[in-house]
């Protein structure tokens, strides 16, 4: 991942410098870095990280974990005082 290095916090990038910056951001997305990851490297904030992969039109990642199934279990009050 060293293709993206530092980026000068609270400065605006902008022009052919945003273009060069979001198409490496997308590089390393696509090559599987997360976007937390990509904070680090760049030193920006998610927010930043994020607007950019977006403009580049990249498909973002699902957040991961798992997928939600219903209402949660409940125990009985047979399970409950059976222990």
């Amino acid at each position: 991942m060293t293709s993206v290095s530092k980026l000068t916090k609270r400065k605006q990038v902008t022009g052919a410098a945003r273009i060069r910056v979001r198409s490496k951001l997308r590089e390393e997305y696509e090559r599987g870095s997360s976007i937390r990851a990509l904070v680090e490297l760049t030193g920006r904030s998610y927010g930043f990280i994020h607007r950019l992969l977006l403009e580049s039109g990249v498909q973002l990642r699902g957040r991961g974990g798992r997928p939600f199934t219903g209402s949660p279990r409940r125990r009985s009050n047979r399970q409950i005082g059976a222990k």
